[in-house]
């Protein structure tokens, strides 16, 4: 590590102090313990440091000053501005419970006491506190009598202000004090407060890990966070400081129950649950912040004057230090092109620096504070476009207990003030057999599907080539399409869809790929750790089937998902999801091959299949603003509303041209200097010349006149698995590798937040394997004997199997020849 040399006014050595980035390079120190530890005294005071001119600057601030305090936490919330909570004030006391908000106008600062209700999470030092927005959670410390484990969780958007003590009924960490915990803000531990280490109330330190998350529902969990090596675990340690630099937790500094004991800087990997240990940083009781790729350390103690604070700040550059470890270079570098991608699609909006305050400000003048009190609080209603709210005095109740049943006589009205009571009605632990007994028949047609083929965490361990449906029959295959029918026609053909949400693009039968998707970024399983189905939906583009060899446990999987998870797996129709197109490039030759039938029956499972794949919706709209399709918007459609007027099921056709042909077959230009639609001769196979390549201005329009801002879609490799156009067409291919002949592109598959930033997922391709990933088309005919009789290919389709997988964008040009 190397000094930093600041100049201005130079705050004293100090330990148990704190540091936040409260703008674009610059920090906020605050309070803190000066002098050695023995004859230490307590601070209040506030500096600026400005990282770019390399500048101090003390703030003589004024407002509602909060008692000098250490071992407290303080956030950033806003530009500018900083909140306080909790901490010690020396001689064995203890800071008073309130929150302060700190905000820097120019050279001056002011402090506001934010006004509370009710109970609040008393006073405490040691512990740690998270903003999960809106949330402020405080979870841990020392009450002055004892280290705790409570959880609290104060709104920073509700008014009236008040604290909630969140009652966690899965398994909980340890009590402890002197811990750390920081917000993952990317990958699968995305919206996660990790907390890691600290002191049990033995004096005991820890090494364990815990994951604190939201559910939508409202609900709250810990999940104790998985280790994979078990021999390699962190070091128990307290004083420490952890932050998170993508979805890496870098656990710095800190001491032990060993005096002298050197601990080793150490990172934990949220999407691999490994551990990485570097040399080590001897700090504890220090602050720690991040600026790009260079972590900070102020103050504190140094391991070898445990009794003297340190003064002046450290710098470490990661990427010099994680130089010898590739891995967590990758992680680095797919977060810079993470960072750049979501800034060029969600600028940041200019910000009321004094919003936040000011609205505490407000509050206080209108409403004394009144704790521990129970008195009825009026409800406010309020709108972000100021529009007059009327509440109806009525509600709309519907009872139904089977999932077929008519609900047209059990509608009625119910008064709002009644609603309460309404589901006493249905007697005490009612539970419709029907219901019960359909729910428990989808359970148990789900599950050998889910064994067999949600295996993220074995897919490693598959030999090659071997057969994943084994004991799955062809009836299960059979009953399984019926059921997801059911669910699918009763969907819209576009499908209304909120944040966060993952979205992939094509998977052309690359199962296994799909499984490295799922295991280094998570998967729809129910546990939290593990999967993340509670807290994200799923949306995936279509062409789930042909040219790879195992199309069939692709959509075996994304069926038996859908079932299970009806409302947050979304599947879209593709160009491949037609039985004229997957006759010719796969499917067909691999529903015979593993189960040996005709696949002319009409009640094969490569017949019955397609006819699934006639109820798939065509697109989604994310939050009113994302459009996403297979191919693209083509030339003929105006408003999305067309769309909604197509009927299902829906039989493909060719010719004459159609909207649903343009959205599964069109594509962007491929520059975005050709401003006027272009011909796309390499997409029309048929040979109808209904296919095109849509423009810049044709993409402006129709996002102006649909207002909209973004189309996403799949359809095309690109080289680097995603691929921007214009800052309003994105393109998302999850195939890595795509082709026998190793056109060597990356896969990829975005997120988009609940705040609606964009973030690519990268995978490389796989390390070469004896595990035959593509079709032979042309070799399929003579693979069986009598192959022809259950898989008749006549001249022109045989043609077709003949063209070459569809190159990445970039590698394109006006010579290429047809492909699809």
């Amino acid at each position: 590590m190397e000094s930093v040399n600041f100049g201005g006014d130079n705050p004293q050595p100090r330990f148990g102090h704190t540091i936040c980035v409260i703008a674009p390079n610059k920090i906020a120190l605050f309070g803190g313990a000066v002098g050695d530890t023995g004859r230490y005294v307590i601070t209040g005071d506030v500096y600026i440091g400005d990282m770019t001119t390399k500048k101090w600057k003390r703030i003589e601030a004024s407002g509602s000053v909060p008692t000098n305090r250490a071992a407290h936490q303080a956030l950033a919330i806003e530009l500018n501005q900083m909140i306080i909570f909790g901490g010690a004030v020396g001689g064995g006391g203890l800071a008073d419970d309130n929150l302060y908000v700190f905000e820097l106008r120019d050279d001056t600062g002011t402090w506001v006491t934010v006004p509370v209700i009710g109970t609040t999470p008393g006073r405490r030092y040691g512990h740690t506190m998270v903003l999960i927005k809106p949330h402020l959670i405080v979870f841990g410390g020392n009450t002055g009598q004892e280290p705790v484990n409570d959880v609290w969780s104060f709104n920073l958007e509700k008014s009236p202000y008040s604290w909630q003590k969140l009652e966690c009924s899965s398994e909980q960490p340890n009590v402890r004090v002197y811990h750390s915990a920081a917000l993952c803000t990317t990958g699968s531990a995305n919206g996660m407060m990790v907390a890691f280490g600290g002191r049990t109330n033995d004096q005991g330190a820890l090494n364990d890990t815990w994951g604190l998350r939201k559910h939508r529902d409202g609900r709250w969990d810990w999940v104790r966070a998985p280790y994979r090596n078990q021999t390699e675990q962190p070091l128990q340690r307290y004083q420490h400081s952890t932050l998170f630099l993508g979805t890496l937790m870098m656990v710095i500094g800190g001491r032990s129950n060993n005096v002298g004991e050197t601990l080793p800087f150490e990172i934990y990997d949220t999407e691999t649950s490994d551990w990485y240990k570097f040399q080590a940083i001897q700090r504890f009781r220090h602050s720690s912040w991040l600026i790009d790729q260079f972590l900070y350390l102020h103050g504190g103690f140094d391991s070898d004057q445990p009794n003297i604070p340190t003064e002046g700040i450290l710098r470490l550059n990661l990427n010099t230090r994680f130089a010898q470890t590739p891995q967590l270079l990758r992680q680095m570098n797919t977060l810079r092109t993470d960072q750049s991608f979501t800034q060029s699609f969600n600028p940041r909006p200019p910000t009321n620096q004094t919003q936040t305050q000011d609205q505490f400000r407000r509050t206080n003048q209108q409403q004394p504070q009144a704790r521990n009190q129970n008195n009825n609080q009026q409800v406010r209603v309020s709108s972000a476009t100021n529009k007059n709210i009327r509440l109806a005095n009525q509600a709309i109740v519907a009872m139904t207990y089977g999932p077929e049943e008519d609900i047209t006589n059990q509608v009625k009205k119910v008064p709002i003030d009644k609603l309460q009571d309404e589901h006493k009605k249905l007697g005490a632990g009612f539970h419709d057999p029907n219901s019960q007994n359909k729910s428990q028949f989808l359970d148990q047609l789900c599950q050998p599907f889910v064994q067999n083929l949600l295996i993220p965490k074995d897919y490693q361990s598959i030999p090659p080539n071997s057969n994943l449906l084994t004991g799955i029959r062809k009836e299960m295959i059979i009953k399984l399409c019926d059921e997801v029918q059911r669910v699918l026609d009763k969907e819209p053909i576009v499908l209304r869809l909120r944040r966060p949400i993952k979205i992939y693009g094509n998977l052309n039968g690359q199962f296994l790929d799909l499984m490295r998707f799922f295991d280094h970024f998570k998967a729809p399983y129910d546990n939290l750790y593990n999967g993340d189905i509670d807290s994200q939906d799923y949306l995936f583009l279509g062409d789930y089937v042909d040219r790879g060899t195992r199309s069939l446990e692709i959509v075996l999987l994304l069926f038996t998902l859908k079932l299970k998870y009806a409302d947050q797996i979304h599947l879209l129709r593709g160009h491949h999801e037609d039985a004229k197109i997957n006759k010719i490039y796969g499917f067909a030759d691999e529903c015979f091959l593993k189960f040996a039938e005709d696949i002319m029956d009409p009640n094969s499972i490569y017949q019955r299949i397609n006819r699934v794949f006639q109820y798939l919706p065509l697109a989604a709209v994310i939050e009113d603003k994302i459009l996403c399709v297979h191919g693209g918007i083509g030339q003929t459609m105006r408003t999305v509303d067309e769309i909604e007027l197509i009927q299902r099921p829906l039989e493909i056709v060719h010719d004459p041209k159609t909207i649903a042909l343009e959205l599964l077959w069109s594509d962007p230009c491929l520059s975005e200097e050709e401003l006027e639609n272009q011909p796309n001769p390499e997409r029309d196979i048929f040979q109808n010349r209904q296919i095109i390549r849509f423009g810049t201005n044709r993409v402006s329009k129709f996002l102006q006149e649909n207002n909209l801002n973004i189309i996403i879609r799949s359809h095309e490799p690109t080289q680097e698995g995603f691929e921007r156009q214009n800052n309003n067409v994105i393109t998302v291919f999850s195939c890595p590798d795509y082709g026998p002949n190793s056109q060597n592109n990356k896969g990829s598959m975005l997120t988009i937040s609940k705040r609606g930033e964009i973030i690519p997922k990268v995978i490389l391709p796989a390390n070469s394997t004896s595990e035959s990933r593509w079709m032979d088309l042309e070799e399929a005919i003579q693979r069986k004997k009598g192959f022809a009789k259950y898989v008749v290919i006549d001249n022109d389709e045989l043609q077709w199997r003949k063209r070459q997988f569809t190159p990445p964008r970039s590698k394109k040009s006006q010579s290429q020849k047809q492909f699809a």
